[in-house]
């Protein structure tokens, strides 16, 4: 049985139905499974080189290395000749902005700071000053 995105690949659509682009970034998930398609995105198609944005350059390197793997599950989703390459560039993840929501009288804060489960006052400081540099 093929794959769906090769039968549409196959199909004489309309051009502006899928694009080649839309298609590579659409198999990249099934192509790297769930965990690391959690820390990548695929962003653009250019000739045959995918461009995937990563989080840092640990995942840069850790992928680089599965380049050939990689390209050998995106020709089985959605065949040879799409994607010849990847790139890997590091954009920081962006943080989704929160809601903010009233609270209820008498009811619990809606933030919890781990922080404070720690025991040791002079180790709960440093964690939250690591946790500030982290977050600026």
């Amino acid at each position: 049985m093929e794959r769906a995105s090769k039968l549409i690949r196959g199909l004489s659509l309309p051009r502006d139905t899928m694009t080649a682009e839309e298609l590579a970034c659409a198999a990249w998930p099934q192509a790297v499974g769930k965990k690391i398609a959690a820390h990548t995105r695929a962003a653009r198609l250019v000739r045959t080189r995918l461009v995937v944005e990563v989080e840092d350059r640990v995942w840069q390197r850790q992928l680089f290395a599965l380049t050939r793997f990689i390209v050998a599950n995106l020709e089985k989703s959605i065949g040879g000749g799409l994607v010849d390459d990847l790139e890997f560039r590091v954009v920081p993840r962006r943080i989704e902005p929160g809601r903010a929501v009233e609270m209820e009288p008498g009811r619990a804060p809606l933030f919890h700071d781990e922080a404070a489960e720690i025991a040791d006052p002079v180790l709960r400081e440093i964690y939250r000053a690591a946790r500030r540099r982290a977050l600026a």
